[in-house]
């Protein structure tokens, strides 16, 4: 068996345990938790540290333990006696710090370019890891190398961070003898071994493979690469498509964070009647899975009932509880969700309920995960995943962050139970924006958010908002609001996001909130209804409508008059916060002794809004 050359970054990951007992966490006005590391001479405690070698090492190590005779391009790392030894310069440090079930990486700013040389000797195969930073230069020099080595066999892992659109990308999977990917690919591909979070599937065949009730907290990124090694490892040795599978469903269920198992033990372990494959029809698994996101979107936009966004970030909770005097800690964030989810009927009013990281992660009164608590009123439960707005390099308009680890933690969040997410970019409107510039990048954020949503089976509500608290006319907001939905609309259909598993979240159409002269009900509805026919395609899902900041009856009025102004090609609901919340919050106060009122209080504002989806 002829040597292979690895083409990828080695890692050294050190995980850190923390000891949320004795730590400080908070969470910002952004959605993200912090943990408060002050220079302050205080004390930071970790259960316990462990440091392993990650990255193209993981590969290094599954093919050695394989039999096969494999090195890391550009480095003088080796495998040797169940040992993995790399120089420093060779290596990138990254620090995992794990809190509970989630972890957050500290990487470097600047990270190590992928070093690749031209081997020497001959090779049989180059394999091109899923940590290859894999530069236009690095991408040139490989396909030389291959064209001229034509008996050089190639294959490649392309995972998130390969750009897998950009034409030296293409270029080089196109090379490929095998391609392995947790990603969407839009190019056609031969010989192409796919990932997901729950299945590895490769020439109509599949496997199921799992890490649940696992304590060390393997990455995914790890776990990947240990699942692309081992087929690969597999496929080299000749194995079938069943072996290879079977062998790297076991590899990985068997692996700890610092070992993987050796080919040995793994034939003896697929032997084992537990272990079968499973035959799979791409066409039809697409299908079945598009077919889930679906049937979700459209219950989530079922006739005659809303969607609650109890979603509010920290910021925005502690602004609400901060006018009320009401203590902000995670006890009365708990509280005032609970009173919502709690009122009579609930699920007579709302189709799914949009939920912050933190709610989704508590728990109801009688011990239920609030997930499942609602699921089991057959309310959807709904994420919020975007990490909230920044500001352009040089500009004062704003993007909306969050993709980096989207497709984990999505796919986290379908474990917990979330059927549908939703991520907001906001657009103010002054003399000089929204500019042609901030529409394109906020779309194109959202269109990949809404794939990521649906490769995870996650219905993806886009949510761009043209925010009202401004100075200026509806014929403004008419513009403005076409243009964003146009330029939305392209970017979906680019990364090819099914529109009828997709729903759009969407400020109604109407003066800002500081010009002279407000709209009425009447000419909101009538423009609203313009600029949907108008700007959004017939085969969506459905178009659900935010308050922003409208008052209680404002909006409750406004939507009566954009159903008046119906039908429509898709359904049309509500998606309100604060004019559904803003009684109740007012009634509570924050003593849960007053929570009876305030539920009142919620169910009433339920009620007029979903008499107002109905036509007078």
């Amino acid at each position: 068996m002829g040597k292979i050359l690895i083409v990828g970054n080695i890692t050294k990951d050190v995980y850190l345990r923390l000891d949320n007992r004795q730590n400080k966490f908070e969470t910002d006005q952004n959605d993200i938790q912090w943990l408060d590391f002050a220079f302050d001479g205080s004390t930071h405690k970790f259960y316990n540290r462990v440091s392993i070698f990650g990255g193209a090492s993981i590969s290094l190590e599954v093919l050695t333990r394989f039999k096969l005779d494999a090195e890391i391009s550009g480095t003088s790392a080796t495998f040797l006696d169940g040992q993995f030894v790399a120089k420093d310069a060779d290596t990138v440090y990254r620090y995992i710090l794990c809190q509970d079930r989630h972890v957050s990486y500290l990487s470097p700013s600047d990270y190590l370019q992928t070093s690749w040389e031209a081997p020497k000797e001959p090779i049989e195969w180059l394999y091109v890891d899923r940590s290859a930073n894999i530069s236009p230069k690095l991408s040139e020099e490989i396909i030389a190398y291959l064209e001229q080595n034509p008996s050089v066999k190639f294959a490649i892992f392309v995972g998130k961070y390969s750009n897998v659109n950009a034409n030296h990308m293409r270029e080089l999977i196109s090379h490929a003898n095998l391609t392995i990917t947790d990603v969407k690919l839009d190019q056609e591909v031969k010989n192409l071994v796919i990932i997901t979070q729950h299945h590895i599937e490769y020439q109509g065949k599949r496997v199921r493979w799992q890490l649940e009730d696992r304590q060390d907290l393997m990455t995914h990124l790890s776990s990947h690469l240990t699942i692309g090694a081992t087929v690969f490892g597999a496929l080299v040795l000749n194995k079938n498509v069943d072996e290879a599978l079977l062998l790297a469903r076991a590899n990985i269920e068997r692996s700890i964070l610092s070992a993987s198992s050796n080919i040995d033990t793994l034939e003896e372990e697929i032997s084992d009647d537990e272990y079968r494959i499973e035959t799979h029809n791409p066409n039809k698994e697409e299908n079945n899975k598009m077919s889930e996101v679906e049937e979700n979107a459209k219950k989530l936009v079922a006739a005659g009932r809303g969607i609650l966004a109890a979603d509010e970030s920290g910021g925005s909770i502690h602004k609400k509880f901060e006018r009320m005097n009401i203590p902000d800690d995670e006890q009365h964030r708990r509280d005032y969700r609970n009173l919502f989810f709690t009122t009579p009927d609930l699920e007579k009013f709302v189709n799914g309920v949009i939920l912050f990281d933190e709610t989704a992660r508590q728990f109801s009164d009688d011990g239920r995960p609030f997930v499942k608590f609602l699921a089991d009123m057959d309310i959807l439960p709904g994420i919020k995943v975007d990490q909230g707005l920044e500001p352009f390099e040089g500009s004062d308009e704003k993007y909306t962050k969050g993709l980096e680890g989207l497709p984990e933690r999505l796919a986290e969040y379908y474990e917990m139970g979330a059927r549908f997410a939703k991520w907001r970019a906001a657009f103010e409107v002054t003399d000089h924006s929204p500019s042609e510039m901030a529409i394109q990048k906020n779309a194109e954020i959202l269109a990949q958010y809404a794939l990521d949503c649906q490769n995870a089976n996650i219905v993806p509500i886009v949510e761009p908002e043209l925010v009202y608290d401004g100075d200026y006319p509806i014929e403004k907001n008419i513009e403005y609001t076409g243009k964003i939905l146009d330029a939305l609309f392209e970017e979906l259909k680019k990364k090819n996001v099914s529109l009828p598993g997709c729903v759009l979240k969407v400020n109604m159409v109407l003066a800002g909130k500081k010009y002279h002269t407000q709209s009425t009900p009447a000419e909101v509805g009538k423009a609203t209804a313009d600029v949907l026919r108008a700007h959004v395609p017939e085969e969506l899902a459905g178009v659900v409508f935010l308050s922003g900041g409208q008052t209680v009856t404002q909006a409750t009025e406004n939507l009566q008059e954009v159903t008046n102004n119906g039908p429509f090609p898709w359904p049309v609901t509500f998606s309100f916060a604060r004019a559904l919340q803003d009684p109740a919050l007012t009634a509570w106060q924050g003593d849960n002794n007053n929570a009876d009122a305030a539920r009142a209080g919620f169910r009433e504002r339920l009620v007029a809004n979903c008499e107002a989806l109905k036509k007078k």
